[in-house]
């Protein structure tokens, strides 16, 4: 057995016997080696994935193209994020595929309120009987499954089935569940209802802060200006300067992709991208949105300048 498999089985065995089953020999399937084989030549936010271990006392049991973590302490499991409608049931399979009965989830947390990350919450809720907890713009959405007129993307965004929150998260507030704390951290910058997330995680004496980093790409449906809008873009930058200030020793993000997390995971990351753990990866993700940011507002400026035809 390896190393790291050695510390998935050790990791849920320390989560407390009365709650957290103990690795099943088809935890085999997570290592990053399974893992890379699953997703190779496959991105599609539906795609299955077999569940990988991220570190300590988190697992990625999403789809190869979209993030869903499970995060385990001594009194049960917080589930980070739902994937697409259609992967719900993926996401279940996973969670039992590490040995967790879908009960034992006692919270749901959210990065956005899009369907891609949260259009599985409604069967999720069902299926585990845990609690919902969103913050306010998200919640608003969820509730009638609807997109709202203030995000950026409206027009181009799905509906979902209704999930109604059971708690609304102000900025800093914290999701404790026995020897875990995740606190969330207001993010407004993909969506108006953004929301990071950070924690503790241990491997031994081992302990690093994980930081799920909300995504902090500023794209539209078509007609949309962010220039048009200047109190939204004053949000988003704040919340860029917020992410940048997050505690942040190992970055995960709802789109794997846009954190190079499984070449990290796998190993297999380019000599100038950081490995899994980099204090300073939240400080250079925010800054590329920045600049992304940057580069959006300077085009929509020259386009004014256009003459019209």
């Amino acid at each position: 057995m390896s190393v790291r498999l050695f510390v998935l089985g050790a990791a849920l065995a320390a989560s407390g016997a009365a709650t957290v089953s103990k690795a099943p020999e088809s935890c085999l399937a997570t290592t990053p080696a399974a893992h890379a084989a699953a997703c190779k030549g496959h991105d599609g936010w539906s795609d299955p994935a077999p569940p990988v271990h991220v570190f300590g006392n988190t697992w990625d049991v999403g789809t190869c193209g979209i993030t869903a973590l499970l995060v385990s302490s001594d009194k049960g499991y917080v589930l980070v994020d739902a994937g697409m409608a259609d992967a719900a049931q993926s996401v279940l399979a996973n969670i039992r595929r590490l040995g967790v009965e879908p009960r034992q989830v006692k919270w749901i947390v959210s990065s956005h309120e899009h369907f891609d990350h949260a259009g599985g919450l409604a069967e999720l809720k069902r299926a585990t009987g845990a609690k919902l907890a969103l913050s306010a713009p998200s919640a608003a959405v969820l509730a009638s499954g609807q997109p709202e007129r203030d995000d950026p993307q409206f027009g181009s965004l799905k509906p979902m089935a209704p999930a109604q929150a059971d708690r609304i998260l102000a900025d800093g507030d914290t999701i404790a569940l026995g020897s875990l704390t995740m606190t969330a951290h207001l993010t407004p910058a993909h969506s108006p209802g953004s929301t990071s997330w950070t924690w503790k995680s241990c491997e031994g004496t081992d302990c690093k802060t994980i930081a799920y980093a909300d995504s902090l790409t500023m794209i539209s449906a078509d007609g949309y200006r962010f220039s048009d809008h200047p109190a939204y873009v004053a949000r988003a930058r704040k919340a860029l300067a917020r992410v940048a200030a997050l505690p942040c020793d190992i970055l995960v993000t709802p789109h794997p992709g846009a954190s190079n997390l499984f070449a990290r995971l796998h190993g297999e990351a380019p000599l100038n991208d950081p490995p899994l753990s980099d204090p300073g990866a939240c400080k250079a993700y925010a800054a590329k949105a920045g600049q992304r940011l940057d580069a959006r507002l300077a085009k929509e400026a020259a386009q004014s300048q256009e003459p019209r035809r």
